[in-house]
């Protein structure tokens, strides 16, 4: 079951959109601040964000600016009742996938949002297997990682840490979290070791070791990717 956010101050259109999505088999979680809908958007598992533009708090076109900057690249489609051609180029150019402006039927919302969908679940079919951003290429079926174009030879440990955070990019994972998807539950070692295998990758892929953009540490919790 899909998950979609919607992030709506107007109490009406709110609560007509979340009946209509749950009849359509979607699962609905709701925010009426900008505020809200961004933690909302940062910290849960959302498949799209309907995001209206005008909102208290912080409005639509920051909250989308913020997280295509955490490197979070969930669909975002936006609502607001403003038909100026710049909000539509402003939307779209801060990361936005879609643009709906108010009144808009049901139907053609919906119809929007299982396009997005479809995109983006074709988009992953063709990129799961590969990572790019910036100077760094990750191929995941070959096993292969390449910094400026030359080969960046890592240990199988290595490999799958830099891939359990590339496929979890954007959201901050603990070091238990990570010996259990690397190591492997059964395996007894220390969040030291986590530690110390980053920092290892860190030489390997980052630019700037000492100022890392990529892996970034998150003080007493474990890490985050971002992509840059």
């Amino acid at each position: 079951m899909k998950k979609i956010l919607i992030v709506e101050d107007e109490e009406s259109i709110r609560i007509a959109l979340e009946d209509d999505f749950r009849l359509e088999n979607y699962e609905v979680i709701v925010a009426s601040d900008g505020i809200e809908g961004l933690t909302k958007a940062s910290n849960t598992d959302i498949d799209l964000i309907i995001l209206d533009i005008m909102l208290p708090g912080m409005n639509g076109f920051d909250i989308c600016k913020k997280l295509r900057s955490q490197g979070i690249r969930t669909p975002v489609i936006m609502l607001t009742a403003k038909g100026q051609e710049i909000d539509r180029v402003l939307g779209l150019e801060i990361g936005a996938d879609d643009y709906v402006t108010k009144p808009f039927s049901p139907r053609e919302l919906q119809a929007r949002v299982k396009a997005v969908l479809r995109r983006m679940e074709s988009e992953s079919d063709e990129t799961e297997n590969l990572f790019r951003s910036g100077s760094l290429e990750v191929d995941f079926r070959q096993y292969l990682c390449c910094k400026n174009g030359k080969e960046v030879r890592l240990t199988a440990h290595e490999f799958e840490l830099l891939k359990y955070l590339i496929r979890t990019r954007g959201r901050v994972i603990t070091r238990n979290e990570l010996l259990d998807k690397v190591w492997g539950k059964d395996v007894f070692v220390t969040p030291h070791t986590v530690d110390t295998h980053v920092a290892n990758l860190r030489r390997k892929v980052e630019d700037d070791p000492s100022r890392s953009r990529l892996i970034i540490s998150i003080r007493g919790v474990g890490y985050k990717f971002i992509s840059v």
